[in-house]
């Protein structure tokens, strides 16, 4: 006799990047030579998780009983305006219209947005290659994930199709887009791509409700400032609901930390009531509350200017680090002649190739880590240094045109 419910009978027991990152580690504990691009946390070039000093420095004055108590369900009052101020002073129209949620990490912002802006049952729409916990996430709210071609030869009319055919089918829709630096292939978009994909999916909104959610977990370490472009989204607002999944754990070297949020741009007073107290419901029925001493650690260093330009002094080291091993591999790629997107900065990078999964397996024999996916592998730069790159391009190269 079974009590666990037929449908979650058969499911993973572990995430399955964590689980190859396990099997590196103790591969190089045992002495080996191991190339390991699995997991997405940014590594200095000796091996060691980098962590901005001034972040740690916020995170270990915060008094032990802010850590102790607990927070407001939605989250600290200075910590959500400090957020919204932080990704949308630059496009203050979003500003003025936002309300948001804190949550654990960008993952809870997902959770929140799927919970919220599909009906259970219903599809999710994201590009066909995605963050696997996407699905995960959908899985486990009962709701579908369907993907459209982000490379075909006209992405926007890929889009058009997919959406079109899910606006027809649920009378609503969710987009999740990854950008700039998306997770795992490394592409940002252009201006002028972003132009299509809005035109689109403005188009589709107005005949249903149409949400995009963008998620700019890895933002920060892109080749251009992100925030400087946001204003385009203020034009489609009248017929599109945006949403921004935002993450403390990638900007702020703080991955166990779990601090994110959900913003929310709403121009309808009523409805951004509503919405706000949906997320405060959604927290609620969910992880209850957020961690408050991590809130109030990012709401310093957003809000204190020393700190703040200590910390953007940092990070930019950082961002110069990960942003040499990304030329690096650009140019030994271009020599194996491999195949992947546009890459100009992130942790990622996806190779394409018939056969991820046995590639991925060839590679651990000779040491190296990948992630495997169908057609193609990918590649977290951000954990491998640059005197590495070398020997994983040679790995890579059997895949090469």
């Amino acid at each position: 006799m079974l009590h666990l419910i037929a449908a979650h009978q058969a499911r993973p027991g572990d995430d399955p990047i964590f689980a190859l990152n396990k099997e590196a580690s103790e591969r190089r504990a045992r002495g080996e030579t191991i190339v390991n691009a699995t997991v997405g946390a940014l590594l200095d070039d000796a091996g060691k998780l980098a962590v901005l000093p001034t972040a740690a420095r916020a995170v270990h004055e915060v008094p032990p009983a802010e850590w102790a108590a607990y927070a407001p369900i939605s989250g600290l009052p200075d910590f959500l305006r400090a957020v919204s101020d932080d990704l949308l002073a630059r496009a203050p129209v979003l500003r003025e219209c936002s309300v948001a949620a804190a949550t654990p990490g960008g993952s809870g912002a997902l959770h929140h947005a799927i919970k919220n802006f599909l009906e259970p049952g219903q599809t999710l729409l994201t590009t066909n290659f995605f963050w696997g916990p996407y699905q995960t996430l959908a899985d486990e709210s009962d709701r579908k994930l369907a993907t459209f071609d982000m490379f075909a030869p006209d992405p926007a009319a890929a889009l058009d199709r997919a959406l079109g055919a899910i606006v027809s089918e649920q009378k609503r829709a969710l987009l999740f887009v990854n950008d700039p630096c998306h997770n795992p292939t490394g592409y940002s978009m252009t201006d002028e791509e972003w132009h299509a994909f809005l035109e689109v999916i403005a188009s589709h909104g107005k005949n249903a409700p149409v949400t995009l959610l963008l998620d700019v977990a890895y933002a920060d370490y892109g080749a251009r400032d992100f925030r400087a472009s946001l204003g385009r989204f203020e034009k489609v607002l009248d017929r599109v609901q945006i949403l921004f999944a935002y993450s403390a754990s990638k900007a702020f070297t703080h991955y166990g930390l779990r601090v994110g949020a959900i913003v929310a741009c709403t121009p309808d007073q009523k409805e951004r009531a509503a919405i706000d107290a949906a997320f405060g419901y959604s927290c609620r029925g969910t992880w209850s509350n957020c961690v408050r001493g991590g809130q109030r650690a990012v709401t310093r260093l957003l809000t204190d200017p020393e700190l703040s330009a200590a910390l953007k002094a940092e990070r930019d080291d950082l961002k110069s680090l990960l942003l040499r091993r990304v030329a690096a591999f650009n140019a030994r790629a271009k020599d194996a002649k491999l195949r992947y997107p546009r890459y100009e900065g992130g942790f990622f990078v996806t190779v394409f190739c018939e056969d991820g999964p046995k590639e991925a397996a060839r590679m651990r024999e000779m040491g190296v880590y990948v992630v495997p996916q169908k057609k193609a592998v990918r590649v977290a730069l951000c954990g491998v240094s640059e005197a590495e790159i070398p020997r994983l391009v040679e790995a890579l190269a059997p895949l090469g045109a």
